[in-house]
């Protein structure tokens, strides 16, 4: 992110406080759909919000600002509290890709019906679709601690999940931290994986 800044600072005053947005706004849709399923612990930790302080987390984002790669705190939830604990855990783990999805939609609508005076205007939006797509699509990796395992748990016969989830419990961060270094090339395997995702995600909204 610091390169950006070296190298084009409209661009990074644009990136970093969308990320940061979209950061808040993922996290504070796990919140919300854990709420409404019958958690309050969200509610009682203070995340049931939009304000940014309640779900930044300080080294994911100075991570953000050295490795463009960063996090933000990870909602708290109890499961006992929830009806259907594997069903309703998929829905709050769903619920911050999907969140980041809508807003790439919202986003991609406004500029088709708008006519921005200024270039910096569009490129906003643009990079703000972009970085909502990425955030969506690259926690839908089902890797321990995405969003992307919780919903693939769900999803498994029950003995195939709690195999799973031992796995990932033990070994998800080494598996992610290979998936997001950059290998030959300079790209990450992640990168890889989900940027032709991205494309085609980008260019459905986008319609080119």
């Amino acid at each position: 992110m610091l390169n950006i800044l070296l190298q084009n600072p409209l661009a990074f005053f644009i990136l970093f406080p969308g990320l940061l947005l979209s950061i808040t706004i993922h996290e504070f849709a796990h919140a919300l759909a854990a709420d409404k399923l019958g958690d309050p612990t969200p509610r009682h930790q203070g995340r049931v919000t939009l304000n940014p302080l309640a779900h930044l987390d300080p080294l994911g984002t100075l991570m953000i600002l050295l490795t463009n790669f960063g996090w933000g705190r990870p909602v708290e939830f109890d499961p006992y509290n929830l009806k259907n604990p594997t069903r309703d855990t998929a829905l709050i783990a769903l619920a911050g890709p999907v969140s980041n999805l809508v807003l790439a939609l919202i986003l991609s609508l406004i500029l088709k019906v708008s006519v921005f005076p200024l270039e910096w205007m569009y490129m906003a939006g643009y990079l703000l679709i972009i970085t909502n797509v990425s955030l969506a699509i690259f926690n839908l990796i089902p890797v321990y601690p995405l969003d992307g395992s919780k919903i693939l748990s769900a999803l498994l016969p029950p003995q195939t999940a709690l195999e799973y989830e031992e796995f990932m419990h033990k070994y998800g961060f080494i598996v992610l931290l290979f998936l997001i270094l950059p290998l030959v090339g300079g790209v990450s395997p992640a990168s890889q994986l989900v940027s032709p995702i991205i494309r085609l995600v980008v260019r459905l909204l986008l319609g080119s």
